[in-house]
């Protein structure tokens, strides 16, 4: 595996240029990925509608819950023309 600079490996990633010769995807972790706990308290209705929802969906309530709330994140989000 080859070694360069980190301005100079945001530089070709940036610019599109393969960086695999850079990178030990063995080891590669993404920040911010990995999972962590959340507790959230809702009333009965609202746990069932989402277990029902997420049943109609085929998913478990965990990633439901973790879309929506992305999106709805995502939407809060300032564009970048502001």
């Amino acid at each position: 595996m080859k070694t360069i600079s980190a301005e100079e490996f945001d530089r070709k990633f940036d610019g599109g240029e393969d960086i695999s010769e850079y990178v030990d995807w063995s080891t590669a972790t993404r920040p911010n990925l990995e999972p962590v706990e959340l507790t959230v308290t809702v009333m009965r209705g609202t746990k069932l509608r989402l277990e029902r929802q997420a049943k109609e969906l085929g998913v478990s309530v965990d990633s439901l819950l973790e879309e929506w709330l992305r999106e709805k994140l995502d939407a809060a989000r300032p564009s970048a023309a502001e």
